[in-house]
């Protein structure tokens, strides 16, 4: 969209129609080209115009909102597929959860975004590809590569989904850092729709139950399974119809939850010493570190993709430094434990998975951090380190192919 807004400054009605198109990716586009168009007096309209951000709540045309609820309808009625086909729930979910919450995306990014007949056609067959490969995956019981396959299935949609909204495979890493932006301003509104369900859902439980009438068990398996996959798909709808909707809540979370995480992180690390805790023996305690590994990860590329966009002082630069440093030490301490059981008892799929996993964030962690106290250092700015994150990202995908689709082979489906 950057190339057709540049080539549209003569042609005020084509503007507009970029605008109306895709609200959204024209702020962001147009954001981060006006820098270089400044003094044109029609970027600099578009520009006063883009800052000020009405009260009301746009809903798009009638067209958006159909193909929203269409694309709502069909994901419901996919996680009723079990009672539909008579398929038993235990195989179905743990296999097909992805399928549930992630087409209806894919089908409004690629039809927003117009994409071309060959993109279209790779994300159609990446996407069957996995729903064939995991549904053919033999029904072996205790079977590790069953679940890694399960779970990596889930961020390889999800790796799917960034291909379909940046709309192409090349470098391009504003479109990869929106793509985090996106992803945290959907957590944000995400959660809020479930909240706000939650409290509608108590209310008319108990509001039947006063006159008595008990539908929990019609409420739950129609209501609840319908509203539940068209919490993510009306949060997307929401936040690009909508920017400026949560587009100051992310980067205050970010800010203000970054520095938390820092104080939390430093105090965990000290308090492990007296706990009598032990990563190296302790399998499950070694599973939960490295979830609040991951999470701390997250929350790092999530704080810089925002902060690169708003380049924030230099505080924030030395918060995040901070953190990661404390998280390269967190991931540093997981990764000897684990080496230390494949030494101790060899290797198994979760082991290798996690090695792997460990190693991959120790490394872009490693990126990060120099390139942030190079900016710290003057010696950059933070679109360098926007850039290395945007870089890796499909190395991450690539990994999560590997262990989707090569694990199970390797280790025989056990």
């Amino acid at each position: 969209m950057k190339e057709q807004i540049r080539s549209q400054l003569h042609n005020p009605r084509q503007l507009e129609h970029l605008y109306r198109t895709n609200k959204g990716s024209f702020k962001r586009e147009f954001s981060s080209l006006y820098p270089e168009l400044r003094g044109n007096p029609l970027a600099d309209f578009w520009y006063e115009r883009l800052q000020y951000e009405g009260d009301e709540l746009h809903w798009g045309s009638r067209g958006e909102l159909l193909f929203i609820g269409v694309a709502a309808l069909l994901a419901g009625l996919i996680a009723k597929f079990p009672v539909i086909f008579g398929i038993r729930e235990e195989f179905f979910y743990p296999r097909n959860i992805g399928f549930i919450a992630f087409p209806p995306l894919l089908a409004y990014f690629a039809w927003k975004h117009r994409l071309s007949t060959s993109n279209i056609a790779i994300i159609i067959a990446l996407s069957v590809g996995g729903l064939v490969f995991i549904n053919v995956f033999p029904d072996v019981p205790k079977s590790d590569t069953l679940v890694l396959s399960c779970i990596h299935l889930v961020l390889f949609l999800w790796s799917i989904l960034g291909l379909t909204f940046v709309g192409t495979v090349k470098n391009d890493p504003e479109k990869r850092l929106s793509y985090l932006r996106y992803n945290g301003d959907l957590i944000v509104i995400t959660t809020l729709i479930l909240i706000a369900g939650g409290i509608l859902t108590g209310l008319t439980l108990g509001l039947f139950e006063l006159i008595g009438l008990h539908i929990q068990k019609f409420y739950f398996e129609y209501v609840v399974i319908f509203g539940l996959p068209a919490a993510p798909l009306m949060g997307t709808y929401l936040t690009q119809t909508n920017p400026q909707l949560v587009g100051k809540v992310s980067p205050v979370i970010a800010k203000l939850f970054s520095p938390l995480v820092l104080i939390m992180l430093v105090i965990y690390l000290v308090a492990i010493f007296y706990s009598g805790k032990d990563p190296y023996q302790d399998r499950e305690f070694l599973l939960l570190f490295n979830a609040l590994l991951i999470g701390v990860m997250a929350l790092i590329f999530f704080s810089i993709a925002e902060t690169s966009k708003n380049q924030q002082g230099m505080f924030e630069v030395w918060i995040l430094a901070l953190l990661s440093v404390v998280t390269i030490i967190v991931n540093s301490i997981a990764l000897s434990a684990i080496i230390f059981r494949i030494s101790e008892w060899g290797i198994t799929p979760n082991r290798l998975a996690v090695l792997g996993s460990n190693i991959l964030i120790l490394i872009n962690l490693l990126l990060v951090t120099l390139r942030l106290f190079n900016v710290i250092a003057k010696k950059s700015d933070l679109t360098d380190v926007g850039k290395v994150i945007a870089f890796y990202l499909p190395i991450y995908s690539v990994w999560t192919v590997i262990v989707t689709f090569l694990f199970p082979l390797f280790f025989g489906f056990k």
